[in-house]
This record gives C-alpha cells, structure tokens and sequence, in this order.
C-alpha cells in the first residue's frame, strides 16, 4: 500500500487534526512520514510613489526568520505526534509562491505516494472565493490526496 505519506502543514488546528490522521495512518500501514511547511516568498514593500525602503534587506531576513520559526513550531507538532506513535517523520520546509504547487512538488521529489491534508469544506461562492489550497492540489496532484475535514 503506501510507503511515504507527505503531511504539509500550516500550524492551524485544522492541519493538526489532519497530521494526527496521518499519523495513525501511518502507525497502521507501516509507512513513514515527511511533513511540509510551504513559506510564501518575501514581497519587497513599496513607499509611496513606488519607492523602496533602503532596508529591504533587513526586512526579508526579518520575514524569513520569523516564517521559519512558523515551520519550525508546526513541523515540530507532527513529528512529536509521529514519535508519540513511534512513526519515522523526516521534516521539509520549502518555499514556493503558491503552496499547492510547493505541495506537489515535494511530494514528487519526496516520492511520496500518499499526500494527507486537511480542507475547511467552504462549499458554493464561498469556498470559489476564498480557493482552497487543497482543491488545486487534488485538481493538479498525480499523487493520491486524502482529505479530512
């Protein structure tokens, strides 16, 4: 069955109780984990008439310390959890512009065969407005996703 589950993650409850199925998943088949924080890229603010602040280095390195300090503490929940449970849980932080694309990317180069995520299931004109990350990852994933809300 599957071998390699892939379990990104953005810290919220809702990813952690899609982790803990993942987990237990995991436990039962045998197989191990990886799980994925996704960073968005840094922007570079603009001042007013399209002027760049002369600390934009300051501000980028201020940005990705504190997002991978976001990975780190929600990457570090899942691998408690899959200790807990006695899973192997390998640990990736990637950054990508979109992070459906960053899941499907690191499942890929993972070679997982399983992707694990959660969904809020927004249905009609709200779940079209706000765009699901893990609705463009089942629409373009060729790896399986199993959902849980």
């Amino acid at each position: 069955m599957y071998k390699h589950i892939l379990v990104p993650t953005d810290g919220s409850a809702l990813s952690l109780k899609a982790a803990k199925a993942a987990v237990a998943l995991a436990k039962a088949i045998d197989a191990k984990l990886t799980a994925l924080y996704v960073i968005p890229l840094w922007y570079p603010t603009l001042g007013a008439e399209g002027m760049r602040p002369d600390n934009q280095a300051d501000l980028e390195q201020a940005y990705l310390k504190s997002k991978r300090a976001q990975a780190h503490a929600a990457i570090a929940a899942i691998e408690k959890m899959a200790a807990k449970a006695g899973v192997a849980c390998a640990n990736l932080q990637v950054t990508g512009d979109q992070p459906w694309d960053g899941i499907i990317r690191a499942a890929a180069k993972q070679r997982c065969d399983l992707i694990v995520m959660a969904s809020h299931g927004h249905r009609g004109l709200k779940g079209l407005l706000l765009g699901s990350e893990t609705v463009k990852v089942l629409t373009h994933s060729k790896t399986p996703v199993l959902v849980c809300r």
